[in-house]
């Protein structure tokens, strides 16, 4: 038991690596951010040590020894995180890159799809759907001027639908004003909620019985849900 522990650990270690070379390719600050994010939960625990438990050299011990863990935690944390956003970066811009976010990229009180509930085989503009408890969220991928007619249409076959569910607008494109792929998850969390957990489904259900648009499928060779740093165990 403990020789397999062993051969896995340098597999997760070369696994950390190699996110953390990917990630740095796009955003080169990533190394100074590991390393405060490593230093602080030291420095702090060193302080507290000395301020409080000075007179105790296990206290002492068992202070910093906490700050080095907590350092490690938030490393893998900061780089889990710095990971995602540097891989939906990579396919910004690209058809289907929003079906990407939400596939991988929502809490599990969200239920979101990867494919289309509306799409434009010309211009390879999309409509995408979110449901959580803040309501219906539909999502324009492409430039404001020509989602914004499909976005007002799928809104308004949702409102007949379903009169009594809040539905709110995003556009995800080239515009100024656009919400970039990784914030797209905290803007989602940050609407109000108006439906209960039951509701939800109950939504979610009626959406998903009308026709979907298919064979419209995320960027190849990028998933945002593998980029991510491992987690400890």
């Amino acid at each position: 038991m403990a020789r397999s522990t062993a051969e896995k650990e340098p597999g997760r270690i070369k696994q950390m690596w190699q996110v953390f070379q990917m990630t740095r390719r796009s955003d080169p600050g990533i190394t100074w951010y590991l390393i405060l994010a490593f230093i602080v939960p030291i420095a702090v625990s060193i302080v507290l040590s000395v301020v409080f438990f000075a007179d105790s050299i296990i206290a002492i011990i068992l202070t910093v020894v906490t700050g080095v863990l907590a350092g490690l935690l938030l490393v893998l944390v900061v780089l889990g995180r710095r990971a995602e956003r540097a891989a939906y970066t990579q396919i910004a811009g690209q058809p289907g890159a929003v079906g990407a976010v939400l596939k991988n990229g929502l809490r599990r009180s969200w239920i979101g799809s990867e494919e289309p509930v509306a799409f434009s085989a010309k211009t390879r503009d999309a409509v995408y759907r979110a449901v959580g408890r803040p309501g219906v969220v539909l999502i324009g991928e492409g430039p404001r001027s020509r989602t914004q007619p499909m976005l007002e249409k799928e809104r308004g076959a949702v409102g007949r639908l379903l009169p009594n569910v809040p539905v709110h607008l995003f556009y995800v494109g080239p515009d100024a004003d656009s919400v970039a792929l990784h914030k797209i998850a905290s803007r989602l969390n940050r609407l109000p909620r108006k439906l209960t957990k039951a509701e939800v489904l109950q939504v979610d259900k009626r959406l998903t019985s009308v026709a979907k648009v298919k064979g419209f499928k995320i960027p190849g060779g990028i998933d945002p849900q593998r980029m991510r740093a491992p987690r400890p165990r």
